[in-house]
């Protein structure tokens, strides 16, 4: 089964395309062929790739000058969608090319009992007499992926670069891998399945009502159980009608 959906060539699509595999000195064809690829193997199953999906992807890959061969920019599926991913070397790439950066610094903070609290991240404008400061927790940020495991100072440190780059230059519409790994891992609740194990309950027959509607009319008669109380426990294993429920309510009217 083929998991890519005919792509429109649009205009906006085209120019993105063509700006990109000019700036890598690729073929357009092949460009969109490594991009598709890209956007497909993030697909949960065989979901196909959209247009949408391919544009946008192609839109933010082009506006930062991110090369998708070297996973400056990837992506992930977010729900079924596609969400462009920037890798922390695309960060760092979109910080240094801009033509206003005049560089970084950091601060660590070390608590009482020496270790890591929190990294401070400065960014630095030719046309801003103050700098951008930025500074993330660890007890806040830090994860429970491996990279966070073996190099929480550098994970963090990656987080206050991004996060001060963010506010510095106004970056916006793009996510890093810990933000990503984050979204995928978030497990939102859902009732729908209690309503489907609900609704798929086998109706109560006919023949199996008139039955037992004689012992359940002597039980509510007799008062060890309420109207209600048979209603419900019945329910529990299959559907009533609401005629049924209703005959059985008229036993202690």
């Amino acid at each position: 089964m083929n998991n890519v959906a005919p792509i429109q060539q649009g205009h906006g699509q085209s120019s993105a395309l063509a700006s990109i595999a000019s700036r890598l000195s690729i073929d357009p064809n092949e460009m969109q062929s490594i991009v598709m690829n890209t956007l497909v193997k993030a697909k949960p199953g065989n979901a196909q790739v959209t247009n949408e999906e391919l544009v946008t992807f192609l839109a933010i890959a082009n506006e930062y000058k991110l090369n998708p061969l070297t996973k400056e920019i990837y992506a992930f599926a977010n729900r079924g969608a596609i969400q462009p991913i920037v890798s922390i070397d695309g960060w760092l790439k979109i910080i240094n090319s801009h033509s206003q950066f005049d560089g970084m610094e950091f601060e660590d903070s070390i608590d009482a009992n020496g270790k890591l609290s929190a990294i401070t991240c400065r960014i630095f404008r030719k046309d801003r007499q103050r700098h951008t400061e930025v500074t993330e927790y660890l007890n806040e940020c830090q994860g429970t992926s491996d990279p966070w495991k073996k190099w929480p100072a550098r994970m963090l440190r990656h987080k206050a670069t991004i996060q001060a780059s963010r506010y510095a230059f106004g970056l916006s519409g793009i996510v890093d891998p810990d933000e990503a790994d984050r979204i995928h891992s978030t497990v939102e609740r859902d009732v729908t399945p209690a309503v489907k194990a609900i609704d798929s309950k086998p109706a109560y027959a006919d023949q199996a009502f008139e039955t037992n509607f004689p012992k359940w009319k002597s039980i509510i008669e007799a008062g060890d159980k309420t109207a209600e109380q048979v209603i419900t426990k019945v329910s529990s294993k299959n559907q009533l009608t609401d005629q049924q429920k209703q005959l059985i309510r008229e036993v202690s009217a």
